[in-house]
């Protein structure tokens, strides 16, 4: 999936940086290749690479932050995020 990064909304982010500190475990919903995945890992950061924002997981994995439909049952969608 090649489609141009989307910023998430500030509190959204906030909600991401809150989880790596508290080093709490996530359910994270997001999809990969159109399709929608489910994984429950730590959050361990949040890096910007090549202008585009992901969250990098325990085992290493990468996802790009508007790739992710719920984490923790929180939408980035949700109006109270946007």
């Amino acid at each position: 999936m090649n489609k141009k990064y989307t910023p998430v909304p500030c509190a959204f982010y906030d909600e991401l940086e809150a989880a790596v500190v508290k080093k709490l475990n996530c359910e994270i919903i997001y999809l990969e290749n159109e399709e929608q995945k489910i994984i429950n890992s730590k959050v361990i950061d949040l890096k910007n690479i090549q202008k585009e924002e992901f969250m990098i997981l325990e085992n290493n994995q990468q996802i790009r932050l508007d790739f992710i439909l719920f984490f923790n049952g929180i939408s980035p969608k949700d109006k109270n995020y946007c």
